[in-house]
């Protein structure tokens, strides 16, 4: 299959996947897919506007007016929303409420905004993005610049991390960084510095600047990457891919560890079988003291086996947030040997675009038609071929 056929397979699902109301998560009715959610809409969002189709950005555009519409009198964004004829229903979140529905939310209205070059979008939802931010605010219940997130609380929602997770914490400055751009506020520049700084004195390694768990900290033992988060229990190890990839887009980190997690990527993508990057790794066998918390963490049917779903599955969608990182570290052969890797997985079972796959055996995993599969691919492919870039600051 040539590169621009795979493009357009990516962009037919994503028209397959919109809807009146937004962008669905899959065009398969299968469990709670077919509804217009959060993170999975922004993401498709995001490719939307790489994309620069008119009507893709238009299911954006109703994506945001959809979660807008729905926000709760706290602040919260809807974890997702479905449609029917028996009316609306809107959900904040199973077992628990997703921490980074809000973030992701505040990112999609900058992006879109600044890519539409529409600054009075930012002008009409400045009210709601800034509830959001005094929620973000309130859930670090300690005022010490980093978020507290509930176990399940993010995309990652039947996994093991808890606490003061890295990926939301990035998400949170991307946020606040995009937000900046429009508003231009000392306060919130003042924040973006000490979100910053707190994340690098807690996760990075070699530091002399406070922390929160300073004999948590001395007993973590940094190889090459950061920790996927922290509990007043300890830190927890496992390699956090989708972290790293914002890690590296946000440009905080020094030289050194930049090189370190490009190493970590390359060895992923040369190793694997599918040449992409697991999710989560190494994955946690029964045999591991976290097996309990991950097998205990699941509503309905267990999906995490090892190699499978987050406990180290492949996903295409976080696969092409690597590819940026690495596009921006100057990387882009390396990024553009993962885009070839991410349309190979997305064109088995005839264009299924499954949601991940096992690492071990390469097989598909999850559901087919995944809209945010297509999302991660388009936006790698217009990064490498048309310098699309997301707005960071």
């Amino acid at each position: 299959m040539t590169r621009a056929l795979a493009y357009q397979n990516g962009i037919d699902l994503l028209k397959t996947c919109s809807s009146e109301q937004g962008f669905l998560a899959s065009a398969q009715a299968i469990s709670n897919y077919k509804r217009v959610w959060a993170r999975d809409g922004v993401i498709c969002g995001l490719a939307a506007l790489a994309s620069g189709d008119a009507q893709l950005i238009d299911t954006f555009k109703r994506t945001l007016q959809t979660l807008a519409k729905h926000q709760h009198s706290s602040g919260t964004i809807p974890s997702n929303v479905a449609y029917s004829e028996n009316g609306v229903e809107v959900s904040y979140g199973g077992l628990a409420g997703r921490v980074d529905a809000v973030t992701w939310y505040i990112i999609g209205h900058c992006q879109y905004a600044h890519t539409t070059q529409n600054p009075s979008w930012m002008s009409h939802y400045q009210k709601s993005i800034e509830q959001c931010f005094a929620l973000l605010q309130a859930w670090e219940f300690n005022n010490k610049h980093l978020v507290y997130v509930p176990l399940s609380g993010n995309w990652a929602d039947e996994y093991i991390t808890e606490g003061y997770v890295l990926y939301d914490q990035l998400l949170r400055l991307w946020a606040l960084k995009a937000y900046n751009h429009f508003a231009q506020s000392n306060q919130i520049k003042q924040k973006i510095a000490e979100v910053t700084q707190v994340i690098q004195a807690n996760f990075f390694p070699d530091n002399s600047l406070v922390k929160f768990h300073p004999r948590a900290y001395e007993a973590h033992s940094f190889e090459g990457f950061l920790p996927c988060c922290f509990t007043p229990a300890g830190y927890k190890k496992p390699f956090d891919a989708f972290a790293h990839a914002l890690l590296l887009m946000l440009d905080i980190t020094s030289e050194d560890l930049k090189n370190q997690i490009v190493s970590q990527f390359k060895q992923h993508i040369q190793n694997q079988p599918l040449g992409l990057v697991p999710a989560f790794w190494p994955p946690i066998t029964p045999e591991d003291a976290e097996w309990l918390l991950l097998e205990n963490n699941c509503k309905y049917e267990f999906r995490n086996h090892p190699y499978e779903f987050h406990n180290g599955g492949s996903w295409p969608m976080v696969n092409g947030f690597v590819g940026l990182a690495l596009n921006s570290c100057q990387d882009s052969d390396l990024a553009d040997d993962l885009l070839e890797r991410i349309n190979q997985a997305n064109a088995q079972k005839n264009n299924a675009f499954y949601e991940n796959f096992n690492s071990q055996t390469a097989q598909p995993n999850g559901v087919p038609e995944c809209a945010w599969s297509a999302a991660g691919a388009v936006l790698l492919h217009q990064n490498l071929n048309h310098h699309f870039n997301l707005l960071h600051s």
